[in-house]
């Protein structure tokens, strides 16, 4: 199991403790300073069945900066991964990723019934 999340993000810390105290065993990757290439970003993706606007931070100071709200329903999917894959604070976090499963965010009772 891959854990990626951003180490000063109160939600990611909650996350990681839950992990911790279900007694998962996975490796740990922070998203500043190795973010998701386009193909694992990619892959991801395809797995999940989510749309791609999930993967992205919505909440963050980048996002806001960009001014994504109105620039990503005008670009393709392509577009959207090499971006995600530019900056990692541009994702959304935490990422778990076991095997097909893909959590995006903390929400505990997805992730008791995911993992």
């Amino acid at each position: 199991m891959l854990f990626i999340h951003y180490p000063k993000c109160s939600t990611c810390v909650k996350a990681k403790n839950w992990l911790e105290s279900h007694g998962k065993t996975f490796e740990s990757r922070d998203i500043k300073t190795e973010n998701p290439t386009v193909e694992e970003l990619r892959l991801w993706h395809q797995k999940s069945g989510m749309p791609l606007k999930k993967f992205f931070n919505t909440s963050g100071m980048i996002y806001r900066e960009m001014g994504l709200k109105d620039k990503l329903p005008t670009m393709n999917a392509e577009e959207q991964l090499q971006l995600l894959a530019s900056d990692g604070m541009l994702v959304k976090r935490p990422l778990v990723i076991d095997g097909d499963t893909i959590l995006i965010g903390f929400r505990e009772k997805e992730w008791e019934a995911a993992l």
